[in-house]
C-alpha cells in the first residue's frame, strides 16, 4: 500500500495546515520537500500536482487532491476514527462549514498579510510597509471582535472542543504571536485563552 505524501513547504502556512491534521489524526505520511525559492512549485513535476503552482499536494496511494482546506476535510473525514475527532455532526457540520469559509475569507487573507509584512519581506530584505500593517491590523481586529463574541459563547470558535475552524487558523497566528501584531489577541480575553489553548497543542508545537 502506498502511504500518505504530503508536497510542500515546512514555512508554507497552507503546508502547515495539512502537517497539523495529520498529527492531530496520528497519520503517518512521508514529507516531500518542494523548493519554493528555486521556482519548483511552478515547474514539471510539481505543477502536475497543483496546476496553479501552490503549495501543498497530497496524495493518500492513487488518491491526489490539492487546496490545504480540502485535504484537512479529507483527513478529518477519511481517519474519523483515529486520533482527536476534528468534525461535529449533524447541523455541527453547517457550522464548520461556515467557520472554514470565515476563516479562508475574512482571517487568512488579512492574517497572511500581516505575515507577508512583518515576518517574510524582513526576511527577504525588503521593507515593511507600515501603513499597510495599520489598514491590515484595523481589518484583523474586526474579524477578531466577531471571534471573541463567538468564543464567549463556545470553548472553540465551531463546537465546545477543537475542530478544523480552529486548526486553520494555527499557523498563521503562530508567525502573528512573533509580531507587534500579538496585541490584536492579548486584548481580548476570550481570543487571548483560545489562542494559548490552540497553540500549545501537540500538534501545533510539532510543526512550529
Amino acid at each position: 500500500m502506498a502511504g500518505i505524501k504530503v508536497f510542500g513547504h515546512p514555512a508554507s502556512t497552507a503546508t502547515r495546515r495539512v502537517l497539523i491534521a495529520l498529527h492531530e489524526k496520528n497519520v503517518d505520511f512521508e514529507f516531500v520537500h518542494v523548493e519554493l525559492k528555486d521556482g519548483e512549485h511552478k515547474k514539471e513535476p510539481y505543477i502536475l500536482r497543483n496546476p496553479f503552482g501552490k503549495v501543498p499536494a497530497f496524495e493518500d496511494g492513487d488518491f491526489k487532491i490539492f487546496e490545504s482546506r480540502a485535504i484537512t476535510q479529507y483527513i478529518a473525514h477519511e481517519f474519523s476514527d483515529k486520533g482527536n475527532n476534528l468534525l461535529s455532526a449533524g447541523k455541527g457540520m453547517a457550522i464548520i462549514a461556515m467557520g472554514i469559509e470565515i476563516e479562508s475569507h475574512e482571517f487568512d487573507p488579512v492574517g497572511s498579510k500581516l505575515v507577508w509584512e512583518q515576518v517574510l519581506k524582513p526576511l527577504y530584505g525588503m521593507t515593511t510597509d507600515k501603513t499597510v500593517v495599520e489598514e491590515e491590523e484595523a481589518k484583523l481586529a474586526k474579524v477578531l471582535d466577531v471571534y471573541e463574541h463567538r468564543l464567549g459563547e463556545s470553548k472553540y470558535l465551531a463546537a465546545d472542543h477543537f475542530t478544523l475552524v480552529d486548526l486553520h487558523t494555527i499557523p498563521v497566528i503562530q508567525y502573528l504571536l512573533g509580531t507587534p501584531t500579538k496585541k490584536l489577541f492579548d486584548e481580548r480575553p476570550h481570543v487571548s485563552a483560545w489562542v494559548a489553548d490552540i497553540t500549545s497543542r501537540p500538534s501545533a508545537q510539532k510543526v512550529l
